[in-house]
């Protein structure tokens, strides 16, 4: 469909869209079916702006940018008493040569689960020769890392990213951890779901630091907040 169609289409039907959603509270996989075009980046930012007049993708990056390095300055400072797991996601970036960028970006959004101490992981991994579908089983949310099968490499290279919601894949092909992040909080608010209990503080924090939406928090993102704009 010509993105022109599409997006006045989009536009015209959101009224009735956001009724659907809200006061029927359909399943994933039937908002699929039903609006595939919410399942386009694009238009699942067009989406977002529709619902809360701000602009996704430049204002998550822009503070993404904004405080990715004090975040992991305080990563660091807490290291010793956060899972083993972020000591590794530390290392890692101190092993990177190219794309700092990026990579900074990456371990910003990878840590902050762990920083708030939430219960849940935010990621998986699949090869690319696996079905994806299998790796959905099970998972009520999340993004996952597709990873290229070559016994050659010792260390396998990240093809992509996908998106993962009610035990299905809704959108692949991803290019990178911060666009899936992003993209995965961005469909949660178009499609009204609720945070997950082991995930809430991370969804939270995205949502009143990140994106500026709701002036209250709960005291754990206050704190986090509160520390940024310090460091």
């Amino acid at each position: 469909m010509d993105i022109t169609i599409l997006n006045t289409k989009m536009e015209t039907t959101f009224p009735l869209r956001r009724k659907e959603i809200v006061n029927e509270q359909p399943l994933v996989s039937v908002i699929k079916e039903r609006w595939p075009g919410l399942f386009l980046q694009e238009q699942l930012c067009a989406e977002f702006q529709r619902i809360t007049c701000v602009d996704l993708k430049t204002a998550f990056m822009t503070s993404l940018n904004k405080h990715s390095n004090a975040l992991i300055k305080m990563y660091r400072a807490k290291s010793k008493d956060l899972a083993d797991e972020m000591k590794i996601i530390l290392d890692h970036f101190d092993e990177q040569t190219t794309n700092i960028l990026s990579h900074r970006y990456t371990t910003a959004l990878r840590g902050l689960p762990l920083y708030l101490r939430e219960r849940d992981a935010i990621s998986k991994t699949c090869l690319d020769t696996d079905l994806e579908e299998t790796y959905a089983r099970g998972v009520k949310l999340g993004i996952l890392e597709v990873m290229e099968d070559d016994i050659s490499q010792a260390t396998k290279r990240c093809l992509n990213f996908s998106i993962i919601l009610e035990e299905t894949v809704v959108m692949e092909d991803l290019s990178d951890f911060p666009t899936a992040f992003m993209v995965l909080f961005g469909l949660l608010y178009a499609l009204n779901i609720e945070y997950p209990k082991g995930l809430k503080y991370t969804f939270e924090a995205v949502q009143n630091i990140f994106v500026g939406l709701g002036e209250k928090c709960t005291n754990r993102v206050q704190s986090l907040k509160n520390k940024i704009f310090t460091v």
